[in-house]
Parts: structure tokens; sequence; C-alpha cells
């Protein structure tokens, strides 16, 4: 039975502790093999005897980093166990500069910036499996509110309709109709007009939009009822417009690759598992879009989300920036919990990076 505090840190364990631990780690990930003591001592190079290891293996295990998956076999990192060693004790591998610059060329990223969006996404999906052994993912940026606004105006056709234009700061200019609110004066259509371009300039409708609704139930600003309540039917009717023709899209290559070097039945019905989970498109979404909430890569380690409780796998992603910054999508690798963590992490990060700098600037 497991006595590991959630909170347990790699200063919990003493330098033997942390030592053997490691190594086990280490030979998980290379070779998806349990380890014994006698193996471990053999191969590690450090002076410790197969009875020392026995016992720091066994206090591992109460502690609930290590588990065992037969009788009398040897052990394997638990998935917490596996989040104290990427969070404490991984080595990250850095990419040289030829295998950066080569990234670059399948990207197409020195000789072709006005590739199709869609093209590079999908290339960059592809890339990501070969390089990591598991499945790439890669999700689309949302067009409509990734694009920053530069002008917002308010024009009464007559009767019951208002022409509302949208100027966005890369040239384009979309046109939308909305119900003419009952009492609303010229004054008040102009008013609004300004409010919102003073407060939209440079920024996405779906970024602000939480702001302005909030600025307005505040009464933060002097205008009057008729502008306030123009301004949140559009803010509204904008959200549910963009939404219902922008749904996100969820771009998944190498799913083939995952049924490589399976060694065990359980390693099948894990995968099946998996793919059942790939089906689940909105839930994959929700995951990728945590990646919002990191400055970097992040990683989910098997039960630690809950889209993989049953398969057990692990997820690496990144964000990837437009060319003022803004998050508008994700890319990332989806593969058993003994990826290779060292190399995924920066290829998924530069791969980002790429990635911003081939499509962000049309999304800026």
């Amino acid at each position: 039975m497991s006595v590991m505090s959630p909170h347990l840190h790699l200063s919990d364990l003493d330098t033997r502790a942390r030592a053997v631990f490691k190594d086990i780690v280490q030979s998980y990930l290379e070779s998806g093999q349990p380890i014994g003591s006698r193996t471990l001592a053999l191969s590690s190079g450090r002076s410790l005897s197969p009875a020392t290891i026995r016992n720091t293996m066994a206090d591992l295990t109460r502690y609930g980093l290590l588990s065992s998956p037969h009788v009398s076999a040897g052990r394997v990192p638990t998935h917490m166990g596996l989040r104290l060693f990427v969070d404490g004790l991984l080595e990250l591998g850095e990419l040289s500069a030829s295998e950066q610059s080569s990234l670059e060329r399948q990207l197409s990223l020195s000789h072709d910036l006005d590739r199709d969006p869609n093209a590079v996404l999908e290339q960059a999906s592809s890339l990501l499996a070969g390089l990591a052994g598991g499945a790439g993912l890669v999700l689309t940026p949302t067009p409509d509110m990734s694009k920053a606004v530069r002008h917002v105006e308010f024009v009464n056709l007559g009767g019951e309709q208002t022409l509302v234009v949208l100027a966005y700061v890369d040239g384009t200019v979309e046109n939308r109709l909305m119900p003419y609110p009952q009492g609303v004066l010229p004054s008040s259509l102009e008013h609004a007009g300004n409010f919102l371009s003073a407060r939209l300039k440079g920024r996405r409708l779906g970024e602000a939009r939480k702001d302005i609704l909030s600025e307005i139930k505040d009464g933060l600003d002097a205008i009057d009822a008729a502008a306030s309540n123009l301004i949140e039917q559009g803010l509204a009717a904008w959200s549910d417009e963009t939404e219902s023709r922008t749904e996100r899209a969820l771009i998944v290559r190498g799913r083939d690759r995952l049924l490589d070097n399976l060694e065990a039945q359980v390693d099948l019905e894990r995968i099946q598992l998996l793919f059942r989970d790939l089906e689940q498109k909105e839930d994959l979404i929700a995951l990728l879009d945590q990646a919002e909430g990191a400055d970097g890569v992040k990683i989910f380690i098997g039960t630690e989300n809950p889209l993989f409780s049953l398969s057990g796998n692990s997820v690496v992603v990144a964000p990837y920036r437009d060319s003022g910054q803004r998050i508008i999508g994700a890319v990332g690798v989806i593969g058993p919990t003994r990826l290779n963590y060292g190399r995924v992490i920066p290829v998924v990060d530069y791969t980002a990076q790429l990635v911003g700098k081939l499509i962000g600037a049309k999304h800026g």
C-alpha cells in the first residue's frame, strides 16, 4: 500500500534513494521493461549491493514512486514517479544547429513563407509523429477570434437592422448585421462605436469581451443605457457567430506509430483505449487548450488527466503564438508514458516556435 504524500519532493529522498530511483526510471524509459535489484547493481556502475538496492527499491515502492507489474518481477516507475523524475531529475537535450535547420527545412520555413497554413499544420503533425515516436497533435487557430481589431463602427440602416463594421489590423474588413434596439439614437450608435474601438484596438474579440462587459457592469464609463445594451448584444452575437463558423480543428497524424514495439497484450489494450480517447475530439481540444496556461511546454503523464485515465498515456504539448505573442494554437505529441522526454520536449518546443513564425503573422 502506498504511503506517498502528494507533496513528496526529491529533497525528501536521500542521495542513495535519488540515485537508485533515477537509474530505474532511465532504464524504463529506454527499454520499457521492469528492472530488478541484481540487474541494476550490475548495470548502474554504482558500488551498491543487490540487497542494498532491493531495500531502497522497497522504500521507493512504499512512497508510491515504483510498482511491480508482476509478482517477483522488477520495478517500474508509477505515473507519480515519472512526474517526480520529469520535474526534478530529467536532463533535457538541446537541439543542435543542424537539427534546428532540418526542422526548418521540413516545415518550409526558410523558402516558402506564403505556404498554405493548413499544409504547414498538417506537416507539423506528421513531423512530430516521426521524430517523437508517438502521434503528432496540432490544434489549429480560430481565425476570427485570433485577429486583432482596429476599429468598430455602427451604421443605422433604417428599419430594424444595424450594420456593424469591424476593421482588423491585418487590413480585412467584416460587415455584420444585428437587430436595431428600440430607443437607440444616432448619438448612441456613435458612442458605442467609439467605446468599443478604444477598448478593442489591437486586441481580439475573444480576449477583450470579458473586460468590456465587466466595465459596463461596474459603471466605470459614463455610457448611456442604450449604447450599453447595443454593445452587450453585439458582443454576444459576434461570439456566437464566430464560434458557429470557426470550429477549431484537431490534426492527428502517426497513430500507426503507436502500434510499434508492442510487447504484451496489455500494451495493445492500452493503445486501443488510446485510439478511443483520440476520438473524443472536444475533450482532447480542451486538454490542448490547457497549454495556454503554460509559459512553454506542458506535460501530462498518464492518469494526471482524466482523458487518459484508462489508456495511461502521456502528452507533451506547447502553444504557438502569433506576431503579437498571443497564443493561437498548440502542437504536441501523445504516446506511451515511456516517451523519451529529454528528446521530445525540446522538439515540441522548437516546432511550436517554427509554426508560430510560419502562420502567426497571418493571425497577428
